[in-house]
């Protein structure tokens, strides 16, 4: 297809393709003469993802550049492309080492995965962003005296385990190594905020079940 169908297709304007032609978010389509190129229904699929990051994960071009770097390096193996893509979406912030709480917090989280057999997972703390994230967030409930029991995150690990049993079932329905790295990297821009809207719709329900409207 030609730039102006892709545009068609896609609902993106020329002039923002172009755009993301020369920040290196699209591949070159296939040059046909001096000035014109055609494309294929991969760079229809690599658009609607680059959208997706851009407009409704907010995510900065030079981030989003740094990702698709790494759903397209076949160099790696699975794990660590997989790994690597997901990294280098935006994180919280490092923790605070002067932080109180930060120690027992990281106890804490330390002895979750241990409990939870999580093998893998612990071998990857040194450099893992999920679980820094975990690791802040729990600090953050014992600064605020909310702290949650270990039985308590098991049970929540323990669901979002099946969660992500979901997830890659559904990635590994895609067919080539790439397009399962790009789902992936879509799951977390686009499917996180549907987890998080039916968990709030499943507290809603629950307390209506509960209490009444009363």
């Amino acid at each position: 297809m030609r730039l102006a169908e892709l545009s068609k297709r896609s609902g993106v304007a020329t002039a923002t393709i172009k755009y993301y032609l020369r920040e290196g978010l699209l591949p070159p389509g296939r040059q046909v003469n001096m000035t014109t190129a055609e494309y294929d229904e991969e760079h229809l699929r690599r658009l609607r993802l680059v959208r997706a990051m851009i407009q409704v994960g907010r995510i900065p071009v030079a981030t989003v550049r740094e990702v698709l770097g790494h759903v397209d390096d076949d160099s790696l193996g699975r794990t660590v492309r997989l790994g690597a893509a997901l990294w280098a979406l935006p994180q919280v912030p490092e923790p605070d080492a002067e932080d109180e709480h930060m120690g027992a917090a990281q106890t804490e989280a330390d002895e979750l995965l241990h409990t939870l057999g999580w093998a893998n997972a612990r071998m990857l703390t040194t450099i893992s962003p999920a679980y820094r994230s975990l690791v802040v967030a729990v600090a953050a409930l014992r600064r605020v005296g909310y702290d949650w029991d270990a039985e308590l995150l098991v049970s929540y690990a323990r669901l979002m385990h099946r969660a992500a049993v979901l997830d890659l079932d559904f990635v590994e329905t895609r067919e080539s190594e790439a397009e399962r790295v790009e789902t992936a990297v879509l799951g977390a821009v686009l499917v996180e905020p549907i987890l998080r809207a039916l968990h709030r719709l499943a507290q809603e329900e629950e307390s209506a079940r509960r209490y009444g409207f009363e």
